[in-house]
């Protein structure tokens, strides 16, 4: 198996307004750690030789390092300003990246991703069968084509579209989505387009070959409080 450096690119960027919390969502406490913690030491747990790049809001450096520092949390990592844009943010944090090396772009509010699906995707990514490599989870829920519209008084309805969608074939992309890094570099020297809704989507812009390898029902994005206490429950019945 090569020995490529592995990296891996934690996006904690985000203000996480829709948490209803004063404090960003990626400094919130899940069972005694910050959610940002968690989530690296899962990379750390998986790859303990990993390179670790931190993107963050400017004003929260300072309180992260903090944090570092008081808790005794001494991973090596470099630090990176997030930007407009996660796209953006991204594009920042690969301006640190070498050449030759195998990159893992992750949300930093994900913090219930097992070591072992960070360690498979790493193990397939190293076989060099793959230029960029997605973990998707199949579509649970029936889909329906809706369209927004309003009525003559103004108000916001929503209304049947046509066409039917075939759930076998939806799946719902997850991070970390891994890629090598001139690859991934190369995308992100392509103009922002709002169409770009995860890394993958920059990459296959890019004329990148997507592959796919199963995720994990768990390892969702924590947007909601009800996100927060779902994760909570989780933590807490994997330690009984």
């Amino acid at each position: 198996m090569s020995k490529e450096t592995k990296i891996v690119i934690v996006m904690a960027a985000g203000s996480g307004t829709r948490m209803g919390s004063s404090t960003p969502k990626q400094f919130l406490d899940l069972c005694g750690k910050p959610v940002l913690r968690r989530t690296i030491e899962t990379f750390l747990s998986a790859e303990p030789d990993i390179k670790v790049i931190t993107v963050l809001p400017k004003d929260c450096v300072s309180l992260w390092k903090e944090y570092c520092l008081s808790s005794d949390f001494n991973c090596p990592q470099q630090l990176v300003y997030g930007g407009f844009t996660r796209f953006h943010s991204v594009r920042n944090a690969l301006e640190k990246v070498p050449d030759g090396a195998i990159v893992a772009i992750h949300d930093g509010v994900r913090p219930l991703v097992s070591p072992k699906l960070v360690k498979t995707l790493f193990d397939e990514m190293s076989t060099g069968k793959h230029r960029a490599l997605i973990p998707v989870v199949p579509s649970v829920d029936t889909l329906k084509l809706v369209d927004k519209v309003k009525d003559s008084a103004g108000n916001e309805r929503l209304v049947a579209a046509d066409g039917e969608i075939d759930r076998s074939r939806v799946y719902c992309a997850q991070t970390p989505q891994m890629f090598m890094s001139k690859d991934i570099k190369d995308a992100y020297s392509l103009p922002f387009d709002t169409s770009f809704t995860d890394d993958a989507s920059v990459a296959a812009k890019k004329g990148i070959p997507l592959s796919f390898l199963e995720g994990e029902r768990y390892n969702i994005k924590l947007t909601s409080p009800e996100d927060l206490e779902l994760a909570r429950m989780i933590i807490n019945s994997s330690l009984r």
